[in-house]
């Protein structure tokens, strides 16, 4: 037995609006599911399940036709669907009416139901939201119906709002496998038996790193369960440290060159690190023009002799403030308060 655990794939989303990327963007989500539906024509697996918002929020006629269409190029494989909290049931939802091809099996009740698939002798367990949160744990207690084969819970949460499930409880339940989603973070929370599979596609800045989907098989009697990168593209974030010798030229081949090795499709968020010569006066616009970045954080510290310009400045106003700060132990946040102020007390002195 073989399957696919997607989730959050989130069809309809336009990711990083008002950015010369976002349109295509868009139309990288629909085609990366595209290329998963080519992919199981190409190998078949048994089973494709689908752990919730398979829509960015409520489904277009027109959407669900063609994902339908899609699912109908695999009719050896059993779709497996629920509806998560972007593309919840709401009473006007298409859901509701739409007809989906004989291969599709959609949850459409609130309440955990099961499907027994005889072939193959796999029970399925889900649930489909019918309000965009669901604070409630209302996985708690759940276990298994009877029946040899492997039982395979659907299930969408992990956070306050939206099903904030107990991993151990649930692992102790009594289930073959798990396939979560609303996570976008891929990952494995029990090895071979439960797992996030991520957003199949980054959604937002915040999804950093791999994204793709878990593929499971049974081996040995056993299932097995692995992580597939198949993302088109990932959000990174590149760190450049500064030093006294920093000038935006150097700073602008370091991170041409770090784009160039990390790959020019991906996105990036940029963070200034280390200390900054005062007389750097950084051109973040130049920065931004080098490859798809978003945007570009700030972290350094300006390059200031605190002893030295204590003692220069005396009782002036630079050096009262300068005492401050130095006169007793500062958080992170004051620190960096300290050299911002300075910047701007002796450019305004000069």
């Amino acid at each position: 037995m073989r399957f696919i655990h997607l989730a959050d794939i989130h069809l309809g989303a336009a990711p990083d609006k008002g950015l010369p990327w976002c349109a295509r963007r868009e139309e990288e989500i629909w085609e990366t599911f595209r290329r998963v539906i080519a992919g199981i024509r190409e190998d078949p697996v048994d089973f494709l399940f689908i752990a919730g918002d398979l829509f960015h929020r409520q489904p277009l006629l027109g959407e669900l036709k063609e994902v339908a269409y899609l699912f109908q190029t695999i009719p050896d494989t059993r779709v497996y669907l629920i509806a998560g909290n972007h593309d919840y049931m709401r009473k006007d939802s298409r859901y509701h009416t739409f007809e989906w091809p004989e291969n599709v099996i959609f949850f459409y009740e609130e309440e955990l139901t099961c499907v027994r698939d005889p072939e193959l002798d796999v029970y399925v367990y889900g649930f489909s939201y019918h309000h965009q949160e669901i604070p409630e744990n209302v996985l708690a207690g759940i276990v298994p119906e009877e029946g040899e084969g492997l039982h395979i819970l659907l299930a969408h949460g992990g956070d306050e709002g939206h099903v904030p499930f107990n991993v151990k409880a649930l692992a102790s339940a009594g289930f073959d496998y798990i396939a979560l989603g609303h996570i976008h973070k891929p990952q494995i929370l029990l090895r071979d038996r439960a797992a996030f599979s991520g957003a199949l596609e980054p959604i937002d800045r915040n999804d950093l790193g791999e994204h793709g989907y878990m593929e499971g098989h049974t081996e040995d009697g056993r299932l097995r369960v692995r992580f597939v990168p198949y993302a088109c593209r990932a959000y990174e974030q590149i760190l450049l440290e500064l030093d006294e010798n920093s000038t935006q030229g150097g700073i602008e081949d370091d991170l041409r060159e770090q784009i160039k090795e990390n790959g020019p499709d991906n996105i990036y968020r940029i963070v200034l690190t280390g200390n900054r010569p005062p007389e750097l006066v950084l051109i973040p616009e130049r920065l931004k023009a080098l490859g798809n970045v978003t945007e570009i954080e700030d972290a350094s510290r300006l390059l200031y002799d605190i002893e030295y310009l204590k003692k220069q400045y005396g009782n002036t106003l630079v050096g009262d403030y300068i005492r401050c700060f130095t006169d007793r132990e500062c958080t992170p946040v004051e620190e960096k308060a300290l050299y911002y102020g300075l910047q701007a007390l002796l450019e305004t002195s000069r």
